[in-house]
């Protein structure tokens, strides 16, 4: 714990966004003591052409090899922090939380998976009648959403700006990040919280609901879309602040 008795915390994007899509609780919690962290996944750096044209060179990087750039920046905290995930973000957490100075997780609309599953396993069989998620067949190693789609899949919630502006600035997303399994989940030593997102047309709801009671997390339901930590900031603050507490106090 912080001099200041707040707990650091480091905030971990997902698919097809980039850190940049933290920015306001950055600022949010550096207000109210927090030490933030919100850093860019490792990857190529440069714009969405730059990257397709040298995708054959570099198809993206699998889960661990993203796990060890985040657990390296773990152990440059002054004080164990929490760790943030949306969406793929939580399957990064998941391993990257059996660090020895994690002291919680906090999964937003996030995926969960057990020892040995991947995000390919756990989207291999969706419930009867769930969304399909508008992915585009891989290209060059790469995957992006079909910017058409993307309003309505992946932020149902957002001012149509905002939302369009998302599907414009999408970062493309490895095919090799897919399979990459889990081999030791931190939410069995660690203690977790979950936002379920009742309109979510990427991660469905039951999904949600069955990884975060398989995990024990403390659960809090909104009805949002995927995007919910960019569209309802408020209630997705109000969590991590939660967790933020009850480890403070606990």
């Amino acid at each position: 714990m912080a001099a200041n008795g707040q707990v650091p915390l480091m905030l971990i994007h997902g698919a097809w966004l980039s850190a940049r899509s933290w920015e306001n609780y950055a600022d949010y919690f550096a207000k109210r003591g927090f030490a933030v962290s919100a850093p860019e996944w490792p990857r190529k750096q440069g714009d969405v052409e730059q990257i397709r044209e040298t995708a054959e060179a570099s198809a993206g990087l699998g889960v661990q090899e993203i796990v060890d750039h985040y657990e390296e920046l773990i152990r440059g905290f002054d004080h164990p922090p929490v760790l943030v995930g949306h969406s793929y973000g939580g399957a990064v957490i998941t391993e990257a939380g059996n660090h020895p100075n994690v002291v919680a997780l906090v999964y937003i609309a996030a995926f969960a998976p057990d020892k040995g599953e991947s995000v390919n396993t756990l989207i291999a069989n969706p419930p009867p009648g769930a969304p399909v998620p508008p992915i585009l067949p891989p290209k060059d190693g790469f995957l992006l959403l079909d910017r058409e789609k993307f309003a309505a899949s992946f932020a149902g919630d957002a001012p149509a700006e905002q939302a369009a502006f998302m599907a414009d600035s999408q970062v493309p997303w490895g095919v090799d990040a897919l399979g990459g399994s889990i081999t030791d989940p931190a939410w069995r030593t660690k203690p977790s919280w979950y936002l379920v997102t009742t309109e979510d047309r990427m991660i469905p709801p039951p999904a949600q609901r069955a990884m975060s009671e398989r995990a024990g997390s403390t659960v809090v339901e909104v009805a949002g879309s995927h995007a919910v930590y960019v569209s309802q900031p408020a209630a997705v603050a109000a969590l991590i602040e939660q967790a933020s507490s009850a480890v403070t106090t606990g």
